[in-house]
């Protein structure tokens, strides 16, 4: 079950288009129908909600692990999805590709990665070629 702190949706400084801000907040207000439990509003953070221990922080019923770099993504066992970090792009095409042929499960989907990141390359190439001719 997913809590979201009330009325994010309707000002930017509680969570619209910043999803940070979305966490939930206990409802305080004198007049708020969450703190009061009413039917028809959303529900209340309560005991009883949280997860099973061993279902907890799993994505799609397996461990994530934070991949950096090919060594690490070597390293990956059965039972572990692949999170790619914060890196930059030639580096994660590297990663998306070692992890289709090796078949990882990763946290993108990986054909539609690589596909946009060969259509942009070419692009690039012509761009120089014409620049060049120019001179």
């Amino acid at each position: 079950m997913k809590f979201i702190r009330r009325n994010w949706n309707q000002f930017s400084k509680l969570g619209k288009k910043r999803k940070k801000k979305q966490v939930w907040r206990r409802a305080k207000g004198r007049h708020s129908k969450i703190r009061e439990k009413r039917k028809g509003y959303p529900i209340k953070v309560m005991v009883g909600f949280r997860q099973k221990k061993d279902e907890r922080g799993l994505v799609k019923n397996q461990k994530p692990v934070l991949v950096n770099n090919i060594k690490e993504l070597e390293k990956i066992q059965k039972g572990q999805v692949v999170i790619i970090g914060k890196m930059g792009k030639k580096k994660r095409i590297e990663i998306a590709k070692m992890a289709k042929e090796k078949n990882i499960p990763v946290n993108i989907n990986i054909k539609k990665f690589l596909k946009r990141a060969e259509k942009k390359k070419p692009e690039k190439e012509e761009n120089k070629k014409t620049k060049e001719k120019k001179k």
